[in-house]
């Protein structure tokens, strides 16, 4: 009887399972390096609010930022500017300094730059 039992729930549960399964795509990427992982973590604390958690995709105040340059990065998000002949992606000018994250800069731009291929 106990196995009967055990038997109809492992059943269901393998049905219930299933679609689960199925749903679930292969990523093809490569895993990320330990400073790349550091940068994700950076980015996803402190810029996915307004950018995209997503980097390829654009924020719902922010632009894609996925293949930034560390220059680019560095002069926006220390000096709230953009490096000399950059043309910005948005006009909004919303984006704060944010100096409490120069040591992460270089993670946050292998992070950004995982997405290249």
């Amino acid at each position: 009887m106990i196995l009967k039992l055990i038997s109809k729930i492992f059943i269901l549960g393998a049905i219930l399972l299933l679609p689960v399964l199925i749903s679930c795509k292969k990523d093809d990427s490569k895993p990320l390096s330990a400073l790349q992982l550091r940068g994700k973590g950076s980015y996803m604390a402190n810029c996915s609010a307004c950018h995209n958690p997503d980097p390829r995709l654009v924020g719902s105040v922010g632009p894609d930022v996925a293949g930034s340059s560390l220059e680019l990065i560095t002069t926006r998000v220390i000096h709230q500017s953009y490096p000399p002949g950059y043309k910005p992606k948005r006009q909004s000018g919303l984006m704060p300094a944010l100096p409490f994250l120069e040591n992460d800069l270089p993670a946050i731009h292998a992070y950004l730059n995982s997405f290249v291929k």
